[in-house]
């Protein structure tokens, strides 16, 4: 009994787990994966729109990257910055580093209780026959669905209840591009692409599971018959 209770606890810890690795992993490839944001600089005119160099952009996307992934002093290159701007920046690295630690202890889980299965020592149940992953895609699946269509009625409302959500009672995220010239080379644009790589990321790696979990499920009623 206790045994069963367990394997049905770790089940669940590995459904959660996993599906906090798609969302964290998927959030990571816009941050990390930095000739993402290089490629729009030519693409989205950053260049002839702000009057900077391809280099002078380049350079302040790397300094603000590097103090948010890196932890080295802020700075914007030679744009200008205010206090206000830097603060905003300061918030987006505590999420930033929150992403990286629940990637990271979600990664270790899963991979964990992947390795106790495989030596029998635990067992991940099956739920009408599928896999656990099946449970993850299903529920990673609706995540960007729901927001890319809340996103696609009004951008601009969703742009604003995603900074009232994380950054709530803060108003130092509008910058001023006066004086906050970073603003200028991370237009809105930029974030929307950042969130269409992030929501195909999920439903790709989702779709994927959900693909493999179902072919399994058949191999194992055909094998049962």
């Amino acid at each position: 009994m206790i045994k069963k209770v367990l394997n049905h606890s770790l089940t669940i810890l590995f459904i959660i787990s996993l599906f906090f690795l798609i969302i964290t992993f998927s959030i990571g490839l816009p941050i990390y994966f930095r000739p993402f944001y290089y490629l729009q600089i030519k693409t989205l005119n950053m260049e002839e729109l702000t009057g900077y160099s391809y280099e002078t952009i380049k350079e302040a996307y790397d300094q603000v990257l590097n103090y948010l992934t890196l932890s080295t002093p802020f700075g914007t290159g030679e744009l200008n910055y205010t206090t206000e701007g830097y603060n905003h920046f300061a918030d987006c690295k505590v999420l930033f580093n929150l992403n990286l630690i629940v990637l990271i202890v979600s990664f270790l889980i899963v991979i964990t209780l992947i390795i106790l299965s495989k030596k029998e020592i635990i067992q991940l149940v099956e739920y009408f026959k599928f896999k656990p992953y099946f449970f993850t895609s299903i529920i990673t699946i609706l995540i960007p669905i729901i927001i890319v269509v809340l996103a696609s009625i009004d951008f601009d409302r969703a742009f604003e209840i995603f900074h009232a959500i994380f950054f709530p009672g803060k108003t130092n995220w509008l910058f001023d591009p006066s004086i906050d010239e970073i603003i200028k080379v991370m237009p809105q644009t930029f974030f929307m692409n950042c969130g269409i790589l992030i929501a195909c990321s999920v439903v790709f790696i989702s779709i994927t599971l959900l693909v493999i979990s179902i072919i399994k499920r058949k191999k194992v009623v055909i094998n049962v018959k």
